[in-house]
């Protein structure tokens, strides 16, 4: 197992470079950063020069990217478009996103997951009818069009909770929020949990277990369960670092100043440092969520051994 940690350790190294210079690149690609930061009107040629040497743009594309990664392993990520160090807006961004993804997750794993298990036990039932059809709905109708439907309802007609979320970000405050950010990918659990306990349902271990007169609760959670839910934590492990990252919708719609929010601005603005430093951020959790995900299979499944 130890070994196997360092081997994915190192394989994250390549993949964490070419990401990063990838968003650079693109980054880089959307437009001229010192006309963003002059607003309508044009820079002066003094000004604009003290810019690029300030962003260090007066260099080769590939030394600007080199200067910047020497930057992030020194914990510099670089100011933002109106001088504000990018650091301090992650240590504000970040933990409401956090929030809100772990709220999202909770209801990804419960719902998602219970819907699953119960659809996949009762197949060709009137319950597993209406889960797959429920569902598919869900995953048809775009995030926005969720979001202001239920920010209206609940926030606007009923008055059950607040349009717009507080600058605190409570936990209560993200409840809805974070259902609208869950809906697509709950729904997506919950077929992939059905679909992964009707073909384990009918394993050789399954019908052995129960041969022996094993409990039917202990044959599911024990047996069915625990293998079942290897691809689930697959896609709730991937899912993490796509919730953080795309959370862009859901935060404009309640107002959440997360980490969406601020790649809104930073695309925006064309502030190739706020988004290329927030992006460097999903990249890690993301090569980290993946990580984790690995050594937990070991736990579902005792079968799968690494060397």
């Amino acid at each position: 197992m130890g070994r196997y940690v360092i081997r994915r350790v190192l394989q994250m190294i390549p993949v964490f470079i070419g990401t990063t210079m990838l968003i650079f690149l693109m980054v880089f690609a959307l437009g001229d950063p010192v006309q963003a930061r002059c607003g309508d009107r044009a820079c002066d040629p003094a000004t604009a020069a003290q810019i690029r040497h300030d962003l260090y743009l007066d260099h080769p594309l590939w030394q600007q990217y080199l200067h910047y990664m020497g930057q992030i392993f020194r914990g510099d990520f670089g100011v933002a478009w109106n001088g504000q160090p990018v650091t301090e807006l992650m240590a504000t961004a970040f933990p409401v996103t956090l929030r809100l993804t772990v709220v999202a997750i909770l209801f990804e794993i419960v719902i998602g997951i219970t819907l699953g298990v119960l659809t996949g036990l009762r197949r060709g039932r009137p319950v597993d009818t209406a889960a797959l059809l429920g569902t598919l709905v869900v995953i048809s109708v775009p995030t926005f069009v969720t979001g202001y439907v239920l920010q209206y309802l609940l926030g606007v007609k009923w008055n059950v909770i607040a349009p717009s979320v507080s600058s605190q970000a409570r936990i209560d405050e993200l409840i809805v929020p974070g259902l609208v950010l869950a809906l697509t990918s709950l729904a997506y659990v919950t077929r992939l949990s059905r679909t992964s306990i009707v073909e384990n349902a009918r394993a050789d271990y399954v019908r052995t277990a129960t041969a022996k007169g094993l409990p039917r609760r202990r044959v599911i959670v024990r047996h069915l369960l625990r293998n079942s839910l290897i691809p689930v934590v697959t896609f709730i492990g991937t899912d993490i670092g796509a919730l953080m990252g795309g959370a862009i919708v859901t935060e404009r719609i309640f107002n959440i100043h997360g980490v969406g929010y601020q790649l809104y601005q930073g695309i925006l603005r064309l502030d190739s440092a706020t988004v290329v430093g927030f992006v460097t951020i999903l990249v890690i959790v993301f090569l980290v969520a993946n990580l984790l995900v690995d050594l937990v299979y070991a736990v579902l499944d005792p079968r799968i051994r690494y060397a």
